[in-house]
């Protein structure tokens, strides 16, 4: 069973539901409430030792979001309360304490609790008595399941890890302690688009379990070793992560990505998220449904609301993530704001999903053709470039393609990368490399210039398989052999 129940439910958990879901531990059970303003609970045992923790509710307003993170069958049709409860990893009975809390939680509220099969025989009546800690809690963050001079190590058992808020807590605090995040499940999870940017970065690793007792690297499929307080790759593949070859290589199912940067000087009127917006009317044809600061993605979309977010947080960067509609085609994002000396940056990655033959909106390619059509988005590349340059500074823009889950989701297997389509530099960039330079490129095909004629940024589309055009574009961008300047590319991507 998962360690990992959630409580949706049609109202608010006020205090005396949230007292009589930890009556759940019997009176021998203590509350302590989390040093993190206050947003946790605990129930633990008399010797202080945690037994479940419960996040603060969370009201997901967006419909879709409930089922994208659950799956189908946990569909809701309105606004529903979510409420993480964790039961300690290693601690007999934990997760029947869990699913009794969430248990009464929505039998007091109305709802229901996920995964089903957590609540327990007598629907969460009586008591769970007589659970005893297994030790002391290994972090403050209640996520963290091992902690070590090197490592914060979280195990996540459910079928789909997104980036909760717990999650992005614990990814926090390592970071702020100098340790790596590294996070273990069962073979067969997947991870969302925000959680695979989170571990995509050494020294953070997705560790998945194969069965036998062994560990590898979900993305990269390493044989994985606990060494030095944390996982480390051997450098042997795991055979399991090659089985992926044949159902990727032949598989309908692609993705378009984007990644982005665009730079405005900071201004009290200035509102945020634009760019990322214009991307998705052009991509998709709606605007995006919503954003949180976490997953799920709980607000709907509102660019002044995102904008209040981030000043409140500045100088901090802020990080968010944002949704589409889910009568639309698959498509997520996050976003990174920074206050820069240079201005207002906006870091953008956005993924589209789709299948071979359909158009943008999901209907049908003309005549049922194969192969992907016209208007699954590429088409629309040039314009959008030339929208981000005119209207909202951009710096830089790199579009790609994918053969990869349309539902953006991602699994512990070996997938073809992506290949590069175009890419796109600002008027401040072309300006610094110089326009008779940037203009040249060893490329078969032209640049098309970008914005104002008197300080254009350019357009550079890429051949098919553009991997080795690309690199020679970078060289002659930075001016540098083209394994540097592919390097120096990644670096600022």
């Amino acid at each position: 069973m998962t360690t990992d129940v959630i409580a949706l439910t049609e109202r608010m958990p006020d205090p005396w539901s949230l007292v009589a879901g930890l009556m759940a531990g019997g009176p021998q059970t203590l509350l302590s409430v989390d040093r993190a303003e206050g947003a946790l609970l605990q129930l633990c045992d008399e010797q202080g030792r945690p037994l479940v923790s419960v996040e603060a509710p969370l009201l997901v307003r967006l419909p879709g979001e409930v089922a994208r993170l659950l799956g189908p069958e946990a569909a809701v049709g309105g606004p529903v309360w979510w409420t993480e409860v964790r039961a300690a990893t290693g601690v007999e009975r934990a997760p029947q304490l869990a699913g009794t809390v969430a248990a009464r939680l929505a039998g007091r509220l109305g709802g229901a609790v996920w995964p089903p099969d957590a609540v327990p025989a007598d629907g969460g009546e009586a008591p769970v008595t007589g659970v005893v800690g297994a030790a002391a809690p290994a972090a403050a963050q209640p996520a963290v399941d091992v902690l070590t001079d090197r490592a914060a190590v979280v195990i996540q058992d459910r079928p789909l890890v997104a980036m909760t808020a717990w999650l992005a807590d614990a990814l926090r605090a390592a970071q702020a302690g100098g340790r790596a995040f590294q996070i273990v499940t069962p073979p067969g999870v997947r991870l969302s688009l925000p959680t695979r940017a989170v571990l995509a970065g050494l020294p953070n690793r997705w560790v998945v379990q194969d069965g036998a007792g062994g560990y590898y690297d979900g993305l990269s499929g390493s044989v994985l070793r606990w060494q030095d307080g944390q996982f480390a790759a051997t450098g042997t593949p795991a055979p399991g992560f090659l089985d992926g070859v044949p159902r990727a290589a032949v598989s309908e199912e692609h993705q378009l990505l984007l990644t982005f940067t665009t730079r405005r000087p900071a201004d009290r009127e200035l509102l945020l998220g634009g760019g990322l917006a214009a991307v998705w009317r052009r991509l998709t044809g709606t605007e995006p449904a919503g954003w949180g600061t976490c997953e799920p993605a709980a607000l709907p979309w509102s660019r002044r609301e995102l904008t209040e977010r981030v000043r409140a947080r500045a100088p901090q960067s802020t990080w968010l993530v944002v949704v589409g509609h889910p009568e639309g085609p698959p498509a997520i994002a996050t976003l990174r704001v920074r206050i820069t000396t240079g201005g207002v940056e906006e870091e953008v990655t956005f993924a589209l999903g789709q299948r071979d033959g359909a158009t943008v909106d999901g209907a049908d390619g003309p005549d049922g053709a194969d192969g992907p059509d016209p208007a699954d988005g590429t088409a629309e590349l040039p314009g959008l470039a030339e929208e981000l340059a005119a209207r909202y500074g951009l710096v830089s823009l790199l579009a790609q393609r994918r053969r990869a889950r349309a539902d953006l989701t991602v699994p512990a297997q070996l997938e073809p990368g992506p290949a590069p389509l175009a890419f796109a530099l600002g008027a401040e960039d072309v300006h610094r490399i110089g326009l008779p330079h940037a203009l040249r490129p060893p490329l078969p095909t032209t640049p098309r210039r970008l914005g104002p004629a008197g300080r254009p940024g350019l357009y550079y589309p890429l051949p098919d398989g553009g991997w080795p055009a690309y690199q020679h574009l970078m060289a002659h961008l930075h001016g540098a052999d083209p394994a540097r300047g592919a390097r120096a590319s990644a670096g600022g991507a």
